[in-house]
């Protein structure tokens, strides 16, 4: 199987780029459930109280394997963030019996164990491994892809890969598509930032709303199906740093693989 370098791009929303087509195409997108799902909170689950400043939905419909997954105490979570403080989530995803890794480069130990399900990694997962040459004179810069971690920890699926990294999910997101990593998890609950680019995401703005549409349905090709949006009313209403289209700056989107049944 041959290695992609680059995404395939959808093609333009209209005759000619435009910002206005792109950004009411992307965001149509991002707001329209592709699937059902009803059970969609964590409030059936033991240990869970109902102080979480977001909405982290996964599905736990029957025809999905998540649900069984808890039940039989098979389930595996990562959560990828940068010195979060709110991580109700991870304690009721961890209370309810799920292996639980946080992946966090700000706390001061390298791996903690806190409780029987529930540990921190001093880890940033990131679009690239780092460079042998640079990586050894940067005491605390642990960097790697996800793929390198899985591989490293010896797991061949996660159940749900929560992702709330400060625009770094763009790239991250494309890393697990074009290495087909993406196929080995359930569900993917991403808070997207959509006032700037995101990291290393470059070119005027309507090739960049282009480039964010087309990773998205590539994840619809690998049989994702977006299930819930949350739009972030608290954070500025920015869309590239202008106040138009409506637009929440930060979103919550939560995908299941249909594959995983």
């Amino acid at each position: 199987q041959t290695v992609r370098w680059r995404i395939e791009l959808q093609p333009w929303a209209s005759p000619t780029p435009s910002l206005n087509y792109e950004a009411s195409r992307f965001l149509k997108y991002i707001s329209t459930s592709q699937i059902s799902c009803e059970h969609m909170n964590l409030n059936s689950l033991k240990g869970y109280s109902e102080t979480t400043k977001k909405p982290w939905s996964v599905c736990l419909d029957e025809r999905f394997s998540l649900i069984h997954r808890i039940r039989s105490k098979q389930c595996r979570l990562y959560s990828l963030g940068l010195g979060n403080d709110d991580n109700q989530f991870e304690l009721s995803m961890a209370n309810s019996g799920c292996e639980v890794h946080r992946f966090d480069p700000s706390i001061k130990s390298a791996h903690i164990q806190e409780g029987r399900h529930l540990w921190y990694h001093r880890l940033s997962i990131d679009w690239r491994d780092p460079n042998p040459a640079i990586a050894p004179h940067k005491l605390h810069s642990n960097t790697k892809k996800l793929g390198t971690v899985l591989n490293e920890f010896g797991h061949q699926k996660i159940d749900v890969l929560k992702a709330d990294v400060e625009s770094a999910e763009w790239k991250i997101l494309e890393n697990l598509i074009l290495e087909d990593v993406v196929e080995q998890i359930g569900q993917l609950v991403f808070e997207v930032h959509i006032h700037w680019p995101g990291f290393e995401v470059s070119g005027n703005d309507s090739t960049v709303v282009r480039y964010w549409y087309s990773l998205l349905r590539e994840l619809e090709l690998k049989d994702f199906r977006l299930f819930h949006t949350y739009k972030d009313l608290s954070k500025p209403q920015m869309f590239l740093k202008k106040e138009a289209f409506n637009a929440s700056s930060c979103y919550t989107l939560s995908w299941v693989n249909t594959r995983w049944k």
